[in-house]
């Protein structure tokens, strides 16, 4: 599929383009990055891209099926037209989308993913959620009016990739371009918890729609950018970040005594809450003067395992999204689960929790005696890199055992 193909083509120029901003950002001594917060988002990353391919998703049905099947035209994708069409139509019914996410208390509780960071370059933009549910809605319209089925994934595909540059702070306003088009300083906007900024610039390509349906707002010189969120996640964890707000709207729900509220916690606008859970459990929201960046430090030996943790399971994600097909399902979700594993235990060690070494050794133990279970899966190339990779993160691990977690 030509959209998978765009995707593909365009993650090596992603990463380049982050190690671009990270060079940019040390010559101009910017501070738009910590290690910490950017491995978080990487890790989020690479999460929502790989469930993809061991969790069922309804919206695979509903895409497959709506084309032939609810169309009142049939646009046919030999015409220049109909690709400029459904990708300009794309982007409004993305509006739409993106403008009810932070509405919609359960449609939050999914997007507040990608708003945790209080960083803001181009990690953020690979900070993506694993729990997306009811998107497809939103894009029924473009089957219903005929747009085919590959015009429509591709129209998605360009829409994803345009988004990924518009996440920096490195590149200021740009002229005439503002007026048509997102652009960085938009989008700051949009990531900022500034009362002046909260729920503004919407759009994924276009700008129109916030100028059109009263969503804009510029940025101004005069009121820097705030970003992450009122309640903020103060975690690096990425399974913690994607069940945070859930948690707490289940949580509400259990112990509100309100049966209808209950059910309406879910589709009331985000922030809301029944009333007598709001005054037997009040909630603190930070200001956005007031923030403090969670930011606890651990030592630099921490710091390179976490690192060199993520780099192995970007190859070993790379090796498992090209073998999936390959491989029947309880393999796949068994090699899902060794990659998502050391993402969620790097958490624990950029909060320096002591801890984690423990069930580090417990992680690596596990992963051994699975790989060694399943070794006829695979070929011998991998079982000799899955070998030399845990050798060097035992020995690692064992270094790491006689110092403590945090820096002192």
């Amino acid at each position: 599929m030509l959209a998978t193909t765009i995707i593909l083509f365009a993650t090596p120029f992603f990463f380049l383009l982050i190690f671009i901003e990270l060079y940019v950002n040390k010559r101009r001594n910017a501070g738009v990055y910590r290690l910490n917060d950017s491995l978080t988002s990487l890790s989020l990353g690479v999460i929502s891209q790989t469930k993809k391919l061991v969790i069922f998703s309804f919206a695979s049905i509903v895409y497959a099926w709506a084309p032939d099947s609810i169309a009142l035209f049939h646009l046919s994708e030999d015409y220049l037209a109909t690709w400029i069409f459904s990708f300009i139509f794309y982007d409004f019914l993305y509006y739409w989308f993106h403008r009810t996410s932070h509405n919609v208390n359960f449609l939050w509780a999914s997007h507040v993913v990608h708003h945790q960071s209080e960083e803001y370059n181009l990690t953020t933009a690979l900070r993506q959620t694993s729990s997306s549910v009811m998107i497809w809605i939103f894009y029924i319209p473009s089957f219903v009016i005929g747009i085919p089925a590959e015009v429509f994934f591709v129209s998605g595909a360009l829409n994803l990739v345009y988004q990924y540059w518009v996440h920096t702070r490195l590149i200021g306003k740009l002229g005439w371009y503002e007026s048509i088009f997102v652009t960085p300083s938009h989008h700051r906007v949009h990531h900022g918890q500034n009362e002046i900024y909260i729920d503004r610039n919407h759009g994924g390509v276009f700008i129109l729609w916030d100028k059109w349906f009263g969503t804009f707002q510029e940025e101004l010189e005069s009121e820097e950018v705030i970003y992450g969120v009122r309640r903020p996640l103060r975690s690096f964890n990425p399974l913690w970040a994607n069940i945070h707000t859930w948690f707490s709207l289940l949580t509400d729900a259990f112990r509100t005594k309100n049966w209808a509220d209950k059910f309406k916690i879910w589709f009331m606008p985000t922030g809301w809450r029944p009333a007598d859970v709001e005054l037997s459990y009040p909630v603190i929201k930070q200001s956005a003067g007031a923030q403090i960046k969670y930011n606890p430090e651990p030592n630099n030996s921490v710091k390179i395992y976490t690192l060199i943790q993520y780099i192995f399971c970007i190859l070993f994600g790379v090796i498992f999204i090209q073998s999936t097909l390959e491989l029947v399902f309880h393999i796949q979700f068994s090699i899902w689960i060794l990659i998502t594993l050391p993402l969620f235990l790097n958490g624990w060690f950029l909060e320096s929790k002591e801890h984690v070494k423990y069930w580090e050794l417990l992680r690596l133990s596990i992963s051994i005696l699975l790989i060694f279970a399943l070794r006829d899966s695979f070929a011998q190339w991998i079982l000799i890199f899955s070998a030399g990779y845990f050798l060097f993160s035992l020995l690692f691990l064992a270094v790491l055992f006689k110092t403590t977690i945090k820096k002192i």
